[in-house]
């Protein structure tokens, strides 16, 4: 190959190598603006989960009595037991918004629970009589945020939310990492420091948790 050859080859690996750092440059800025609100929400919460101790107990309890039209619930039949009318029923008399999670049928009772973010709500039914009672807990909005942060009892969406998130601050880990390997001043040095951050991670889990 001649001279002339290899330095139009170095020219075209040195542009491309520019084309690819610009892309991974663009890449990092815009994920990790876009997983900005993200990477907040999940780093107040992981400190408000733990120390849960120090924001206080703001858990508020109710407790409701009351009876639904005995014909719904009065039945040797399960199958024609009124379940829509029963949770909507109680749905709307106690403003409940948080999906439903269990309905329970026994011999002489039914339970009905509902469960969101730092809510929960459980009845239970009669079946001779349509008395019931209802016990309700909220939690609060350290309650509420706490329960985001884990997904619990958050539903189907969150669950994807969260996944998306996950996947956001993977490719802003990534591209920042691959993005470090063009700048030849500062590879060895911040490699360097994230390899530290491993080790720590490391010997913390393993001198004051395993």
């Amino acid at each position: 190959m001649t001279t002339e050859n290899k330095g139009a080859d170095r020219t075209v690996r040195l542009a491309r190598k520019r084309r690819v750092a610009a892309l991974l440059r663009w890449l990092h800025i815009y994920l990790s603006m876009l997983s900005f609100a993200l990477v907040f929400f999940f780093a107040v919460t992981g400190l408000t989960l733990n120390h849960a101790d120090k924001f206080g107990d703001q858990t508020r309890t109710r407790e409701e009595k009351g009876a639904l039209d005995v014909r719904w619930v009065k039945t040797p039949d399960t199958l024609k037991i009124a379940r829509l009318e029963i949770v909507e029923y109680l749905r709307n008399k106690y403003g409940i918004r948080a999906a439903l999670s269990d309905f329970r049928i026994d011999d002489s009772q039914i339970g009905v629970s509902f469960k969101g973010p730092g809510f929960a709500a459980d009845a239970f039914i009669n079946r001779e009589n349509g008395e019931y009672e209802l016990a309700e807990t909220s939690a609060g909005f350290i309650g509420i945020i706490n329960d985001l942060h884990k997904g619990r009892d958050t539903g189907r969406g969150w669950s994807i939310f969260i996944d998306i998130a996950a996947i956001l601050l993977t490719l802003v880990s990534l591209t920042g990492i691959l993005l470090l390997l063009f700048l030849k001043k500062r590879r060895f040095s911040g490699l360097l420091v994230a390899v530290l951050g491993l080790l720590v991670g490391y010997l913390v889990y393993k001198i004051w948790v395993r």
